[in-house]
């Protein structure tokens, strides 16, 4: 029998694994040279995440981060999604982690009354690419980008959904 993903807001007792969840995945599949000093908002999810129409959410399997995903509140009745990161053996419709997620955060907003989601990626996210655009994402160009949007040194590809 599957178990269940359950999707809950971060606390800090998932600290050490979202940091080691993100790491890993960006660091050793994806070769991004990044590490946890150039991503200061993972210290800090409470504060940088959990404010204003923003949050932290985690993907949980048997009690053990599987996957993360976040909301920036830029103003506006807008956000922008960060921090969507999925183990690789969580991936696909097995266990629709990133789906999971992806929906709480669409529930969240609609709750909030925020009208756009933002994001940023690389081009080496060819899975996610693909995830978003099933999901309603349209690729956009940065120049189109709201001025408030935190955009990552890595991020070379802009999406938008409308709500």
């Amino acid at each position: 029998m599957i178990e269940d993903i359950v999707i809950k807001k971060f606390t800090e007792d998932y600290k050490d694994e979202v940091i080691d969840l993100i790491l890993d995945i960006q660091q050793n599949e994806f070769n991004i040279p990044i590490n946890k000093e150039d991503q200061p908002d993972l210290s800090d999810i409470q504060n940088f995440y959990q404010s204003g129409h923003g949050n932290f959410w985690v993907a949980l399997y048997n009690g053990r981060v599987v996957g993360t995903i976040a909301l920036i509140d830029i103003g506006n009745h807008q956000g922008a999604l960060r921090k969507m990161f999925v183990k690789p053996a969580f991936r696909g419709s097995k266990y629709n982690t990133a789906k999971l997620l992806l929906l709480q955060v669409i529930t969240w907003v609609r709750e909030y009354d925020v009208h756009d989601i933002y994001l940023g990626t690389t081009e080496l996210f060819l899975a996610a690419h693909r995830f978003y655009a099933k999901h309603k994402f349209v690729q956009i160009k940065k120049e189109t980008l709201p001025d408030t949007f935190p955009i990552m040194k890595v991020d070379t590809r802009f999406y938008q959904l409308k709500l």
